[in-house]
């Protein structure tokens, strides 16, 4: 199975600094072929968020390239994804709460992370970033830490009511603010054929669940190129309609090989340029079946705690 990535973070029409961060990563391994991402969302009225988000895709990225080899030659199993995220968690959590201790200000910020092999996905969850799962229809994976959320699980607010309530951006749970945080798992089989999707809340206020379908499933992406061009549109469509926030989202499908290399990849509007890293050394010994490949990183703070 091949795997297309390809991702977006537009600062929007509005905001003067843009506190999304997002990662992506292809790898290739003697298990089959992987994709890594992490969708981060800084919080919008606390100062700083651009760090604080910056700062958890960091170390997830960091993850990736110093944990995985070793959790692949061991094999995948649920119970050491939970230790080891958990784990990332909580070390960026207190990270981010020093500093802003330090700099007598509070910053946070949510968190998604999707790991997608060729027969299953491993997902994480702090906050209100979501995933989703587009084929036949639209499958949100993840479940939202918010107010709103509470109120509807509670019975004293439909979802219709939820998209236009006050209260719909108050959040729950997020990565730095607190002592201790929680995060939510969730695991599946792989579903052929679909687009799996990382993306903000700016990403999701403006259109409809169905009109996500509409563009990423009614034509193959043969490419990481048209799949970035369906994410455009969508962006776009966001920004026609006023969407005041940030605006980011990372597609995945496993359709049709990739045939566009990312680096090709660039957001002209926002100069927001596809950045291809590799590890300063190559994987050794046992782990040496582990490539990496193509990776997105898109932060925008040169501090990283």
């Amino acid at each position: 199975m091949e795997f297309i990535v390809s991702a977006i973070s537009d600062i929007g029409i509005s905001r003067k600094v843009n506190q999304d961060a997002l990662f992506a990563a292809k790898m290739k391994t003697s298990s089959g072929n992987l994709v890594f991402a992490v969708m981060c969302d800084g919080m919008g009225g606390l100062s700083q968020g651009e760090i604080a988000s910056a700062s958890v895709v960091n170390a997830f990225k960091e993850w990736y390239h110093k944990k995985l080899p070793l959790l692949l030659k061991s094999g995948l199993e649920d119970k050491t994804i939970v230790e080891q995220w958990t784990q990332v968690v909580q070390d960026i959590n207190s990270r981010i709460r020093k500093h802003g201790e330090k700099s007598n200000s509070r910053l946070g910020s949510t968190v998604t992370v999707m790991l997608l092999s060729e027969y299953r996905y491993y997902l994480m969850n702090i906050g209100d970033t979501r995933a989703y799962l587009f084929k036949n229809g639209v499958n949100q994976l993840t479940v939202d830490h918010t107010l709103v959320e509470q109120q509807i699980r509670l019975g004293k607010l439909t979802r219709e009511q939820a998209e236009s309530s006050s209260i719909r951006s108050v959040i729950t749970r997020c990565v730095g603010v607190t002592e201790e945080v929680y995060p939510d798992f969730f695991f599946g089989k792989i579903d052929d054929n679909a687009v799996y999707l990382l993306c903000t809340d700016g990403f999701r206020h403006k259109i409809k669940e169905s009109e996500m379908h509409t563009q990423l499933c009614s034509d193959v992406s043969k490419t990481s190129g048209e799949l970035w061009q369906k994410l455009s549109v969508l962006v776009g469509m966001n920004k026609q309609r006023k969407e005041k926030d940030n605006i980011s989202v990372i597609a995945v499908s496993n359709i049709m090989p990739v045939g566009t290399p990312l680096s090709e990849l660039h957001d002209e509007e926002n100069d927001d340029e596809v950045t291809i890293e590799l590890p300063d050394e190559p994987i050794e010994g046992d782990a040496a079946d582990f490539s990496f490949i193509e990776e997105i990183l898109l932060i925008h703070s040169d501090i990283l705690l």
